[in-house]
């Protein structure tokens, strides 16, 4: 996640939610919290790498844990390379010279020597781009507010949160369906279960931490943009297919300066430190599934002298040029991308909830009903509903994915190498 992630797809959820952005991003967060809350108590249960995958498989069964990681697989492989696509695409529409494949390639070998340097590096790169993001950001809601108080734009309002002339729950839901895309990323900090010397407990409250602030970021941005954009009525019938209505928002409160600020800036975000954590995640999901036999073995290989999975990094940064440059040459590639991007990661979140339900109330006969049967059912439910009222083709190719999973299943038993899992004392489930 990064500050100003909503930027780069506020168009695209302003239309599908009739308008109401704010209250797509307010869902979307609350529906975070809650699958947030269900990561923190697996952590605490398998303090590993490797994410839902590791958590399903060991709450609930190896094989439920093998499909999880296979459907979040398909958030973790796609996510890098919708990064670094946008990146390319805007900084190719600022600096026309230098193409698209150029940017692309740029940004993926940059990322992929800092991974390859270690954690410590990759914290330093991301530490100092958050200052930038957070500075852009001020400018713009400082400009932008301003602009509002001085006549400009369409003066305050609650519709960005609330419109009973468009309001239905499938509406909000299907824009929420693309809104999450700003959230998704929190979970990887679990990918870092291993690596944290803070104990268990900890990653739950970065996880909630985390969320909280970038939510409250998203909705109060999207909201001024909202209020400033120029054609309310012609975003919400042609939707935003050049992804520029943030940028023409802030050209309506500040000028050319404030919206080239705003279309660099989330460039280099996308393309350089939120695709930089995404490319850790991917590379960590890639290393644990291969430490359990379950991917080829070279994955699994750590560099001595940097303490990463550095087979797992340079594969990841591979996928990524190639998918990356496929995408470029659809026309469809971004929405594409996004769409299974989206229904890879909230289907392996529906499956966490449920091991949650099944390790603890089922196995450990816990009597913490709020937290190992409240939070998770709701959690389940919110999220049910926006895979239900998600982008059609989006559910069909997300299921053909789960199906070539099962496929990949099958093969695993039929070779003798049915899922089993390692990498915590103790722990003799298979």
């Amino acid at each position: 996640m990064v500050p100003i992630a909503p930027m780069g797809i506020f168009g695209s959820v302003y239309a599908g939610s009739g308008g109401m952005v704010a209250l797509a991003y307010l869902v979307g967060m609350v529906a975070m919290v809650f699958t947030a809350a269900s990561y923190a108590q697996m952590v605490r249960a398998f303090p590993l790498a490797g994410s839902v995958y590791n958590y399903a498989g060991r709450g609930l069964a190896a094989p439920v844990g093998f499909l999880a990681g296979w459907a979040i697989l398909l958030d973790y492989l796609l996510v890098p390379s919708l990064l670094y696509l946008i990146a390319a695409v805007a900084m190719h529409a600022t600096v026309p010279a230098v193409p698209v494949w150029a940017w692309l390639l740029g940004f993926v070998g940059f990322n992929t020597v800092v991974n390859l340097f270690g954690i410590r590096m990759t914290a330093l790169i991301t530490r100092v781009m958050l200052i930038g993001e957070l500075l852009v950001l001020a400018i713009f809601l400082a400009v932008g507010v301003n602009a509002l108080l001085d006549g400009r734009g369409h003066g305050f309002s609650w519709t960005p949160l609330f419109n009973a002339d468009t309001f239905t729950w499938p509406l909000v839901f299907g824009a929420v369906s693309i809104a999450v895309l700003s959230f998704l990323g929190f979970d990887g900090i679990s990918m870092l279960a291993e690596e944290n010397r803070g104990g268990p407990s900890q990653i739950g409250r970065a996880m909630a931490a985390a969320l909280a602030l970038a939510g409250v970021l998203f909705i109060v941005q999207t909201w001024v943009a909202a209020l400033l954009v120029p054609d309310p009525a012609g975003l919400l019938a042609d939707g935003d297919p050049d992804g520029t209505a943030f940028y023409d928002a802030a050209r309506q409160a500040g000028g050319a300066w404030l919206s080239t600020l705003c279309a660099v800036a989330t460039a280099v975000a996308w393309g350089v430190a939120n695709s930089l954590v995404a490319q850790v995640a991917t590379s960590r999901l890639l290393f644990a599934m291969a430490r359990d036999r379950q991917l080829p073995a070279f994955l699994r290989r750590i560099s001595v002298r940097h303490g990463v999975p550095a087979n797992a990094i340079v594969l990841t940064g591979v996928l990524s040029v190639g998918i990356g440059l496929y995408m470029a040459w659809r026309t469809d590639g971004i929405a594409l991308l996004s769409s299974l991007i989206n229904f890879g990661a909230l289907t392996a979140f529906l499956v966490l909830h449920v091991a949650v339900v099944w390790h603890y109330l089922v196995r450990q006969r816990s009597r913490n009903l709020w937290s190992h049967l409240f939070v998770p059912v709701v959690g389940f439910a919110i999220l049910a509903y926006v895979v239900i009222n998600a982008n059609v083709a989006a559910q069909r190719l997300g299921f053909v994915w789960v199906g070539a999973g099962v496929v990949v299943l099958i093969g695993l038993y039929v070779a003798g190498r049915r899922p089993t899992l390692s990498g915590l004392a103790g722990d003799g489930r298979s």
